[in-house]
C-alpha cells in the first residue's frame, strides 16, 4: 500500500512540473509577442508596465482591459493565457484576446487586484476600458 501511495506522489509531482513548464512557455511567448507589437493598444495610451487584454461578450462585442504586468503571476490569469495560446496563438498585434466572457475576466482581475492592494503591491488605477 505504501508503494502505491509513493507512485501516486511521483505522478502528481510530474504533472505539476509539466504544468509549470507549460505556464512558463505561455508567459515567455506572451512576453515575446508584447515586445514585437508595434503599438500596445488601439484603444489609446496607458501606463508603462501594462498590456491590453480583450474578451468578447455574449453579443460579440469586444471589451478591452488594461492589465499590469504584475498580474502575470496569478495562476488563474496564467491558465487563461494558456487557453488563449491554445485557441488563438500569440502571432498578432494589439490586444491579447482571451477565451472567456468579460465578466469572468473581470472576476479574475478583481481577485488579483485585491491581492495586490492587500499586500501593498500597487497595480493599476483603472484596468477596464
Amino acid at each position: 500500500m505504501a508503494k502505491n501511495s509513493s507512485s501516486n506522489n511521483i505522478g502528481n509531482a510530474k504533472k505539476n512540473i509539466v504544468g509549470i513548464v507549460k505556464l512558463r512557455t505561455v508567459v515567455e511567448r506572451l512576453q515575446k509577442s508584447l515586445l514585437r507589437a508595434k503599438k500596445p493598444s488601439s484603444s489609446g495610451n496607458f501606463k508603462k508596465g501594462h498590456f491590453t487584454v480583450a474578451a468578447v461578450d455574449e453579443n460579440g462585442e469586444l471589451k478591452r482591459f488594461i492589465v499590469p504586468l504584475s498580474f502575470l503571476t496569478d495562476l488563474s490569469f496564467l491558465r487563461l493565457l494558456e487557453k488563449a495560446a491554445e485557441e488563438y496563438g500569440f502571432g498578432h498585434d494589439g490586444a491579447l484576446t482571451v477565451p472567456c466572457r468579460p465578466a469572468e475576466l473581470e472576476r479574475i482581475l478583481a481577485e488579483q487586484w485585491e491581492e495586490e492592494r492587500v499586500s501593498g503591491g500597487g497595480g493599476a488605477d483603472k484596468w477596464s476600458s
